[in-house]
């Protein structure tokens, strides 16, 4: 789903809070792909604040550095933003036309939309056509203006050329699919937890049916409790996070308090999404985002919600040429890469 956008191949480009990731991939026999380029270039801890891009000259250079470092001549790239500007529903209308439907649409959102509609780009995709009584289901997307301008624009200074704005929870399942393929019937949660915030998508089959996305929680949580607990500097803290350094054993409790905070806000999550679908039933959690390897996380992620819960890895379904890629690299980097596979999928002007 594209809220803009001729078809060749994109540079997935995901501008996260932490980091820009980007991805390129060489389309083989039937619905494989190929891995050609996978990068990550840090970004300095304030420059995106809560999806708000705060100091978009370290985000151009970011931009420009990857691409640089890892050779990537592509200019034209797939992006996608997430967070409380975005708004995702499901809602049903009467049965009728695409002519129709394309000229009632921005009326019909109207009832569903917080925001005035000339402020949002909208788009939506038909889910059932028959759905019950003379409905259809739609599944309808806006996201403001202003955060599409902010995205592109930093992307457009570094030199690259937008052409496809996607919403992560979506790419998130784009790069699923490709990977795991569509399980009839089987519920599952994709849940990607990066700096600043979580991306959830349930799927059940090839149908989205419930995205948040979750602005409290993140990587920067266990970051800033390490900081606060142990009077570390934010690279101390960082490493520490990820096993570097002393202090192990008291690290060790500190990830595991953040991580009972945020399975808690997970849990609302969850059970709102039971509350509000036909659903009682997880049958499978899937974690990606920079954040999925914390100490801990997955394991208490399976206890706390009783079900199986694995580690993203959207390099799964992929061939790539060995001399160009280290397997433990890929292994380690590829659940904060998993959106970022996602967009290299798409083609402009779908």
């Amino acid at each position: 789903m594209g809220l803009f956008g001729k078809k060749k191949n994109l540079v997935g480009l995901d501008v996260g809070s932490s980091s820009v990731k980007a991805v390129e991939l060489k389309p083989g026999k039937g619905d494989s792909f190929q891995l050609t380029t996978v990068g990550l270039e840090y970004l300095p801890p304030e420059a995106i604040v809560d999806g708000q891009i705060m100091d978009s000259t370290s985000v151009i250079d970011a931009i420009q550095r990857l691409f640089a470092e890892y050779k990537i001549k592509t200019t034209d790239v797939a992006t996608s933003i997430s967070g409380s500007s975005v708004i995702v529903k499901k809602i049903q209308l009467p049965a009728m036309s695409e002519q129709e439907l394309a000229e009632s649409i921005h009326w019909e959102a109207e009832q569903y939309i917080p925001f005035d509609i000339q402020e949002v780009n909208l788009d939506y995709q038909v889910l059932d056509a028959a759905a019950s009584g003379g409905n259809m289901d739609i599944l309808l997307v806006a996201a403001k203006k202003d955060k599409i301008n902010d995205y592109t624009s930093v992307i457009t200074q570094a030199g690259r050329n937008p052409v496809v704005m996607d919403i992560d929870a979506f790419a998130l399942q784009n790069a699923y699919e490709t990977n795991y393929g569509v399980e009839p019937g089987r519920v599952v949660a994709m849940v990607n937890i990066g700096a600043s915030q979580a991306n959830i998508n349930v799927v059940r089959g090839e149908n989205s049916i419930f995205t948040r996305d979750i602005t409290t929680i993140g990587g920067n949580q266990y970051t800033d409790a390490i900081q606060k607990d142990l009077n570390l500097s934010y690279e101390q803290a960082e490493n520490a996070k990820h096993g570097q350094g002393e202090h192990a054993e008291q690290i060790a409790g500190i990830l595991r308090s953040t991580t009972d905070s945020v399975l808690l806000e997970l849990q609302k999550t969850f059970d709102f999404f039971k509350a509000t679908t036909s659903e009682d039933r997880i049958d499978r959690v899937v974690l990606s985002g920079g954040s999925a390897r914390i100490q801990g996380l997955s394991e208490a992620m399976g206890e706390r919600f009783d079900t199986r819960v694995e580690i993203f890895n959207p390099f799964q379904n992929m061939s790539y040429n060995p001399k160009d890629f280290d397997a433990e690299f890929l292994e380690e980097v590829g659940p904060a890469c998993a959106i970022a596979v996602g967009l290299a999928m798409r083609k402009a002007g779908e």
